[in-house]
């Protein structure tokens, strides 16, 4: 087994346990991994799941925003992918149990109509997407306290861990400058627009569709885009309802379940 094979096999085993391991740096002490690497990480790590019955279901995209890419000193997103494992019903309960260190945040999430097999001009975006929804991204980085570098959180599928999805809708003209309001037990959390997404969530999309032809890959019809967060995420805790509101669009919510949550 390679290095690259075993980092993933450690994310893998970390996700599956719910227990936090240490940054990869502490796993080749001395050697740096690259961005190209990472990807090559999170690949395998996700054919794992896939070999055990999971299917994969679209893609998600990170540093959606600017202040984001600053912070991280990237020019670029970066991306993971979604399997139906994640999808957690709109409306229900999540167990907090199944994760390390859960946060959530407000997103939209695209429904594609077509395959994606090459870069979309944003003039093009919405021609291939059949519906638009609300979403909750329920975000669970793998590392101990939280922390990681860019490479680290690409290995560990860009944190993804699950996600609701609200009504499905073509309103995509309401997309421009939308609120988006995340309460938890009632009390606004996080408020923002989805003009954080990019300027347009619909840019996401075009994003999108060029990360996946860079690797040679196809977005088939059916996919679901998650197209980025347009507010800080925010902890989770045990019995708490949250609620996202993205006018024009709807709403989607969930209650976390388990008395049981380890800290970590």
């Amino acid at each position: 087994m390679s290095d690259l094979d075993a980092m993933a096999a450690r994310l893998d085993t970390a996700a599956r346990d719910a227990a936090p391991i240490a940054q990869l740096a502490e796993f080749t002490p001395g050697a740096r991994l690259s961005l190209d690497e990472a990807y090559v990480v999170q690949r395998a790590s996700i054919e794992r799941r896939i070999d055990r019955g999971e299917i994969a279901v679209g893609v998600k995209l990170g540093f959606t925003s600017r202040a984001k890419m600053l912070q991280m000193g990237v020019d670029s997103l970066i991306w993971g992918w979604l399997t139906d494992a994640m999808l957690e019903e709109d409306g229900g309960r999540v167990a907090l149990e199944r994760f390390i260190h859960p946060r959530v945040e407000p997103e939209v999430c695209f429904l594609t109509s077509r395959d994606i097999d090459r870069p979309l001009t944003l003039l093009e975006a919405a021609q291939y997407l059949d519906a638009v929804a609300p979403a909750l991204e329920i975000i669970d980085s793998r590392y101990r306290d939280f922390k990681f570098s860019l490479e680290d959180v690409v290995a560990d599928n860009c944190s993804s861990a699950g996600l609701t999805i609200g009504p499905w809708t073509r309103r995509f003209d309401t997309l421009a400058n939308a609120g988006v309001l995340m309460r938890m037990n009632g009390r606004v959390v996080q408020t923002g627009s989805t003009a954080a997404i990019l300027g347009h969530p619909l840019r996401s999309v075009v994003q999108a569709s060029r990360l996946v032809a860079q690797s040679g890959l196809v977005l088939p019809a059916g996919s679901l885009i998650m197209a980025g967060a347009a507010t800080a995420a925010h902890a989770l805790a045990p019995d708490t309802h949250v609620h996202c509101l993205v006018n024009g669009l709807g709403s989607t919510e969930f209650t976390t379940a388990s008395t049981n949550h380890r800290l970590s």
